[in-house]
């Protein structure tokens, strides 16, 4: 048995037998700065009720030094996973001192040594089930308390956690910080930072509310931390979920830290809210790129109230809070914000991602089955997040924004401080709304899978895998050489096929204004209408609809990939919306590579480039656009040398006029020519020595893994496999490397290994490292025979693994079947 992989009946179990009253944790992280020290002092005080007499408590960590019940040293009885609890009474102290390991992988006390000034910086990250790498715990949603922290650590230092600081003690070269207790929360949102980082403070003030804000960022990136617009968005954010939630924030202080080498964008650890570091850039950022740390921001504040005060019991309810989180980030940006086409956003990126994951044979309903942590750790995907989201944009069309947020405010205040499941808020929908919420609840939240709209004849809209839709049909017509939406037919369907009556347009859009979830085709003469004047669509939404249809039937085999890439190399230089611009053009790299049949992939690729090149030239000085294509160019070069002249020419100081050729932009240019054998080591150790940080350590890794000769090649998957210290972002860029400029005449020797290795890296590697192995280094091989002897030779691997390598399976499924579709259709 695998005792670190909880599962869902035991823990319900565990959680009706035990009440948690409060949590102490202590830790001495003062060794932290001394590299060679592996791990840290942690000892945890635990008071609760139980009706049973034994239990556990969850630790991963380096040793169990000592157990204690109400006040007697019993023996450690402790399996790497769990210690075992015996001779419990009604009510019990129990008090655990170990030792935690510091982390390179981003799960649990994440320690970082910047080499810009050789501080260090520590930060954890817990979900859904890391804290227990930090303290003895229950790690479990269900069961809350209220925590107290005690942090060691270096004097100088910011020691931040959930809480603001009561009391610090200053020693010789230490503090002792103690915090405030919290009220009750989950575990895995409890957090503790600690290192030299900067801080920038502000305040939000409403009636009799006053909230401390802080931003903080490693002392060598704090130039770059953009934090007034950040605290902004921020007031923005709290003056609105306050009016929409009619809950003031719960809280206390409001802290925002960003992070090194973090495993996701974002987490909602209440009060000290952890962000990666890649929302802060290191010279040049478009708009796009602020308007997603804008729509991350007000992600993680939603939390505060779904999901931190009002939690989940189990991770099938995972939906719960990131659903609506996805759903209030986008709201709440085009709502309170500059950035009020976050919708646009959302209908073209957002939404793609949960396309593609219902397509996938591993798909579920949003509401899911959780049977276990591994299976919960592979269900933050497109699902939870974005198809709950587009489903709720669904339910608000349906009941109306009244009906919506007063349910919400319902919920929270019958719930606050609770766990709850589905049930618990369709309760409160339904009364508000007037309606019985079980039938969508049946049609939207406990299937799985998409409908696809189309018209026959332009007088019946088709639907496959019905479900009922509160949609809108939008006609456009030319005026003044654009094309305007001229009239919208609205309704609501249920069945397969609905007659409908739309007058003759040019361009015929379904789902306009994009309220339901569906994939969505164009009839042949919209097809017509837009290839050849998508970017005389006046309305950027409509756009983005436009631009998801193609993308998805060119995806599904249904549009070839030349004729899709003709498509964006017309009209994506004349694309204003700089968010659409940035998905467009990671949609044509991504079909160069995978939906492009080998013979025609050379043309193909030296035409995008051209595009690329072109439109780089043409974008006025300083914009958005002009750093984007850019990007694109580099991107492009790593697979076609035609313009690596010009390519060394910018690394020179000869880019185009207003092109701000930052830190990052360089790498990605000299790794362009790394690939294509056209830069050596000696470049790629100048640039290092020029960009001496963590950024650019883990871009020259990724550099020096990408020249194309074999035995680069072997080096860095021999690394990826078998290099344990690598930390989570060395290991993406030794991957990273070994795949680079798509050659696999110099990787494909490798494919048998692969299938020999991955279960034993899922053995002994933790979850987020072999899922990263698992994935990046999945053969793109010509033939499914090997993955599909792989498993079926392995019906008994752990179903999570089985689950990675499924989904990669029917990806690499997708891109021979729509090759071959392409090249049948050559013939």
């Amino acid at each position: 048995m695998d005792t670190a992989n909880l599962t869902r009946e035991e823990t319900a179990a565990r959680s009706a037998a035990v009440t948690v009253r409060s949590i102490r944790v202590e830790l001495d992280l003062t060794g932290a700065p001394e590299r060679a020290r592996g791990g840290f002092p942690t000892t945890t005080t635990l008071e609760f009720e139980s009706t049973v007499s034994e239990t556990w408590l969850d630790f991963i960590g380096e040793s169990v030094e000592s157990v204690a019940i109400n006040g007697e040293e019993v023996p450690v009885v402790y399996d790497g996973a769990r210690i075992a609890l015996s001779g419990l009474g009604r009510s019990n102290v129990v008090v655990v001192t170990g030792i935690g390991a510091y982390s390179r992988s981003g799960e649990g006390m994440h320690r970082f040594h910047d080499p810009a000034d050789d501080e260090t910086y520590l930060y954890t990250q817990y979900e859904p089930a890391d804290s227990r790498r930090v303290m003895a715990c229950f790690e479990q949603p269900d069961m809350k308390a209220s925590y107290t922290f005690i942090v060691d650590a270096p004097a100088g230092w910011q020691v931040l956690s959930n809480q603001s600081a009561v009391k610090v003690d200053e020693g010789v070269g230490v503090q002792r910080v103690e915090f405030a207790p919290t009220l009750p929360i989950s575990s895995y949102i409890t957090a503790v930072a600690a290192g030299p980082y900067s801080r920038i403070q502000g305040i939000w003030e409403r009636d009799d509310q006053r909230i401390e804000l802080g931003v903080f960022a490693r002392r060598s990136l704090a130039q770059h931390l953009e934090a007034e617009e950040i605290l902004e968005i921020t007031r923005q954010g709290l003056e609105f979920f306050t009016d929409a939630f009619e809950y003031p924030y719960p809280w206390g202080k409001y802290d925002q830290i960003f992070v090194p080498e973090y495993n996701l964008g974002a987490m909602e650890n209440p009060g000290l809210v952890t962000f990666t570091e890649s929302y802060l850039s290191r010279g040049a950022a478009t708009d796009a790129q602020r308007a997603a740390r804008a729509n991350t921001i007000l992600h993680e504040m939603a939390h505060m109230w779904f999901g931190d005060l009002v939690t989940m019991k189990w991770w099938d309810d995972l939906w719960l809070k990131e659903s609506f989180a996805d759903y209030m980030g986008a709201h709440a940006s085009a709502a309170a914000t500059r950035f009020r086409d976050a919708w646009v956003k959302f209908a073209a990126s957002r939404k793609a991602w949960a396309y593609k994951q219902d397509q996938l044979p591993t798909t579920h309903p949003i509401v899911a089955d959780i049977t276990d942590l591994e299976a919960a750790k592979l269900n933050f995907d497109g699902i939870t997040y974005a198809k709950g989201a587009a489903v709720l944009k669904q339910l608000v069309a349906f009941v109306g924004d009244d009906a919506f947020f007063e349910g919400a405010r319902r919920y929270f205040a019958a719930n606050a401080f609770g766990n709850t499941t589905l049930d618990d808020f369709l309760v409160q929908l339904s009364e508000v709304s007037g309606r019985d919420m079980s039938g969508w609840s049946q049609a939207w939240l406990q299937t799985s899978g998409m409908s696809t709209l189309w018209l026959e004849d332009r007088r019946v809209l088709v639907q496959s895998d019905p479900r009922p839709h509160r949609l809108r049909i939008g006609l456009y017509d030319w005026s003044d050489g654009r094309l305007l939406r001229q009239s919208q037919v609205a309704l609501d369907i249920t069945g397969e096929r609905t007659e409908v009556e739309l007058p003759e347009a040019a361009l015929v859009l379904l789902n306009d204004d994009d309220l339901t979830y569906a994939k969505v085709r164009l009839d042949a003469g919209s097809l017509e209408t837009v290839a050849a004047s998508l970017s005389s669509i006046d309305d950027a939404l409509a756009r983005a609809l436009v631009w998801s249809s193609l993308w998805n039937s060119t995806r599904d085999g249904e549009l070839d990939a030349v004729r899709f890439l003709e498509i964006v190399q017309a009209h994506a230089p004349a694309e204003s919306n700089i968010g659409l611009l940035v998905d467009v053009l990671g949609n044509a790299a991504f079909a160069l590579r995978h939906f492009i049949v080998s013979e025609a992939q050379g043309a193909a690729q030296r035409a995008w480039l051209d595009t690329a090149w072109n439109a780089l030239q043409a974008a006025s000085a300083g914009s958005d656009a002009q750093l984007s294509w850019a990007r694109a160019v580099a991107t492009a070069s790593a697979f076609d040398d035609a313009r690596h002249h010009e390519i060394r020419a910018m690394l020179d100081g000869e880019a185009p006029d207003g092109l701000t050729v930052d830190p990052d932009l360089r790498w990605q240019l000299l790794t362009a020519l790394v690939t294509t054998g056209h830069a050596s080591m000696e470049d790629i150790s100048a640039e290092a020595l020029r960009d001496d940080t963590g950024s650019g350590r883990t871009a020259a890794r990724r550099a020096a893994a990408s020249r194309p000769l074999a035995a680069v090649r072997a080096e860095a998957w021999d690394s990826a496999w078998n290099d344990i210290a690598l930390s989570n972002d060395h290991l993406d860029a030794s991957i990273a490397g070994f795949r680079a400029g798509g050659r696999r005449d110099l990787i494909e020797g490798f494919d048998e290994e692969y299938f020999e290795r991955i279960a034993e890296a899922w053995r002994t590697r933790s979850i987020e490292l072999a899922q990263r192995l698992v994935v990046g280094l999945f053969p793109a091989a010509e033939s499914l025979e090997p993955v599909d002897a792989w498993l079926e030779t392995h019906a008994d691997a752990p179903a999570a693994l089985r689950r990675i390598v499924i989904e990669q399976r029917d990806q690499l499924a997708r891109d021979l079947r729509v090759r071959s579709a392409a090249g049948a259709s050559d013939r």
